[in-house]
């Protein structure tokens, strides 16, 4: 939804601490912090799931021995946070001008009591909700980098939001290319 924002930050690649070096590729570092308050359990997970969707796709063995950080502030969750996060990441590496492999966004799925599948759901959505699926969506042939599954869904209903999912990216990648052409024709 529009009202959530997450401000993203990225540095490197700069010279990886010894204790952190990779020698064949960039040690990516995916720090989320809350709007307030300090991260808990529940942004170490998200950080987690976020490193390795941008894992998949930055080429880090074009630096290797460095480290590139991504900080990521939430300024606002209105709902469907995760994809927020992943769309916010996907923009700082594309703006930074890091090699990769293929563009990603996220898309947060809400099926409803019903069965209905709600995109981009509210908070309040995402409480009335039986289950919230977030998928990171490769640019490329709409591959499916990463999925996060709360609550219980069947198997047809995840492939269904899946399938919404892969539908809506196309609307993402082209606010992408839209605000990248704005961006570099100034």
């Amino acid at each position: 939804p529009g009202d959530t924002s997450v401000l993203a930050g990225l540095y490197g690649p700069a010279e990886a601490k010894i204790s952190k070096e990779l020698p064949d590729r960039a040690a990516l570092e995916v720090l989320l912090r809350p709007k307030v308050g300090l991260p808990g359990v529940l942004e170490r997970s998200r950080e987690q799931l976020l490193r390795q969707t941008c894992e998949a796709v930055v080429l880090g063995v074009l630096h290797p021995r460095t480290a590139i950080s991504l900080v990521l502030q939430v300024l606002s969750d209105a709902g469907s946070l995760l994809s927020c996060c992943l769309n916010a990441a996907c923009m700082a590496l594309l703006d930074a001008g890091l090699p990769l492999s293929t563009l990603f966004c996220g898309v947060t799925c809400a099926l409803q009591p019903d069965g209905t599948i709600l995109l981009d759901p509210t908070s309040r959505q995402e409480q009335e909700a039986r289950a919230i699926l977030t998928f990171a969506i490769a640019s490329s042939e709409r591959k499916v980098l990463m999925a996060n599954t709360k609550g219980s869904c069947s198997v047809e209903e995840m492939q269904q939001c899946l399938a919404a999912a892969q539908r809506a990216a196309t609307t993402i990648f082209q606010f992408y290319r839209d605000s990248v052409r704005r961006r570099y024709s100034k």
